[in-house]
């Protein structure tokens, strides 16, 4: 009797032991699953924000050149696509004068007078070598900016700079809420009005000059 009951304990405690060891290790892989699980989801997401903040670079870009068509009411809408409503914009000119505007609508405006104002017919802005940092719901982009400004068939102003932008998601949309433009040249490129004899006296008559361009109420 007392060697059965013996053998009984032998076999509870063997039995509790699996049981604990079973229970470890469910919980051991329970546990990296569900860690492994949120890293792969943090993994995966930082890529599309990251490629959801380059587009806002474009979004701008395709707004800005709906303006320098002339359509003002197309850039104001794509503008509100790529900005916070309560967005600050800044430009820093070469010669050190700023404009600063706050809301998209009165950026628009302040880009629509500027083009009219130089008499551009159309313009295009390229954007490149951008760099995105994200932590959380902000994060902070730099971008490269080559643009062209046409004023005739002979002449153009081109401007290049770089794009600061400190950027928020609101509502499950990554959105510029400060955008500072440092524009290190504007230059006028004008070619001969007539057609030359040879590409070496082409070259020889064409110009680039420095231009400050005709800015409506610019802040000094």
């Amino acid at each position: 009797m007392e060697k059965r009951r013996e053998n009984r304990g032998i076999v509870s405690k063997a039995i509790s032991f699996l049981l604990n060891r079973i229970t470890f290790i469910v919980l051991a892989v329970t546990l990296v699953l569900f860690v492994g699980g949120k890293f792969e989801l943090a993994s995966a997401a930082q890529p599309s924000a990251e490629l959801e903040i380059q587009k806002l670079t474009s979004c701008y870009a395709l707004g800005t050149d709906a303006i320098g068509r002339g359509n003002l009411q197309e850039g104001k809408n794509i503008y509100r696509d790529c900005f916070t409503q309560d967005a600050v914009l800044t430009a820093i000119f070469p010669d050190g004068a700023t404009q600063t505007n706050y809301g998209t609508d009165s950026w628009a405006d302040f880009v629509y007078s500027v083009f009219q104002g130089n008499g551009y017919t159309a313009t295009q802005h390229l954007m490149g070598t951008i760099n995105i940092s994200v932590q959380n719901n902000q994060a902070t982009m730099t971008s490269y900016l080559h643009a062209t400004h046409k004023r005739s068939e002979t002449s153009i102003d081109v401007a290049n700079g770089t794009y600061e932008d400190q950027v928020v998601n609101r509502n499950g949309r990554w959105k510029i809420r400060n955008r500072t433009l440092k524009l290190i040249d504007f230059l006028n490129l004008s070619s001969p009005t007539t057609a030359s004899s040879s590409t070496n006296a082409r070259s020889a008559n064409s110009s680039a000059t420095f231009i400050r361009p005709n800015i409506p109420r610019l802040k000094e």
